[in-house]
């Protein structure tokens, strides 16, 4: 099948492939510098100008605007320039940017340094980490919270630093992997329901949940079929019922999804009373209680966010080469 490509998908292909293997190999090396890092600073300088005084819903959409023109943009001359020089140059520099957007190896890290402690007993280690990964305060929490707060961590960021940015590439190549990993940093950052961010935040927020729409429904049919090949000890009954009945209940259009087949597969109950700040915020619970939340989880949880990642970057790289032939026949 792949002598059937034609070179448009062929690159596409090894493009897709070499991210995510420079990202299982290296992940974030913290002490390199890093665009989400620059994109961060870029928008906190905007937000300290931006968010003050009147019509800042309007002000909101042009800190939008302006991330991601200038984002796209320098991205797109970044690739643009690269392939002027070489092909082989230009290739490497995609695989850069895509890297850049995906966190696997991150992702795998931050639940296992929270898994490690919490199941060795030392749970004021595991809250520490915990606190490192998550906005909700995380000084009391007991076992079952702290793992409750592993597993929905990663389940949301399945999608948010895995799945999304690889559909997007698929789409669009790195620059609209970099437009999303933009997107996707506003709404970390602004994309708030209080005070300050209601309005300012408004139109990244929803941005956000476009960009995320098809990517977390892809990833839990993803997630679901993880389970089934997988050799971890799961409910696998009434999942689709339990996701469909409760992922609508979550205040996100989109993190719901994962996190309800999350629960759903584990048989736990996700959700509940977070603390931000000593205010109590009530999220709907997602699952049935089926038992306790356990350490076991976060364990159980990174190895389907694994099996979820690989049987979704497949399926893509099967329809890039289903698409390829196709072309070449119709032509």
């Amino acid at each position: 099948m792949l002598a059937g490509l034609t070179p448009a998908w062929i690159h596409l292909l090894i493009i897709l492939s070499g991210a995510i293997a420079l990202d299982l190999l290296v992940g974030d090396p913290r002490r390199l510098p890093h665009p989400v890092r620059w994109l961060g600073s870029f928008i906190a300088v905007l937000e300290g100008k931006w968010n003050r005084g009147t019509n800042r819903r309007l002000k909101g959409i042009g800190l939008l605007t302006t991330v991601v023109v200038v984002v796209g943009g320098l991205s797109w001359l970044a690739v643009w320039g690269a392939y002027r020089l070489h092909t082989g140059v230009g290739m490497l520099v995609e695989i850069g940017l895509i890297w850049t957007s995906i966190a696997i190896k991150s992702l795998h890290q931050a639940a296992m340094e929270v898994y490690r402690p919490l199941q060795a007993g030392q749970l004021e280690t595991a809250r520490d980490k915990l606190g490192e990964i998550v906005g909700r305060d995380t000084d009391h929490l007991n076992k079952g919270e702290v793992a409750r707060g592993a597993v929905e961590t990663v389940a949301e960021n399945s999608v948010d630093a895995i799945t999304a940015p690889l559909f997007w590439t698929l789409i669009g190549g790195a620059p609209l992997a970099m437009v999303y990993r933009a997107v996707n940093t506003l709404d970390a950052m602004v994309g708030y329901r209080n005070e300050r961010y209601k309005a300012f935040g408004w139109a990244s927020a929803r941005m956000d949940d476009v960009l995320n729409w098809l990517p977390a429904r892809f990833t839990v049919v993803a997630l679901w079929l993880a389970a089934q090949m997988g050799r971890v000890s799961l409910v696998k009954s009434k999942v689709w019922h339990i996701t469909f009945r409760d992922a609508p209940k979550h205040p996100s259009p989109n993190s719901g999804w994962p996190e309800a087949m999350m629960a759903a597969l584990l048989g736990v109950q996700l959700g509940g009373i977070n603390y931000y700040q000593g205010v109590p915020s009530r999220r709907p619970t997602l699952g049935d209680n089926l038992r306790p939340l356990e350490a076991e989880d976060i364990r159980r949880s990174v190895r389907l966010m694994h099996g979820t990642w690989l049987i979704f970057s497949a399926v893509l790289l099967l329809a890039l080469c289903l698409w390829g032939w196709l072309s070449l026949y119709v032509e």
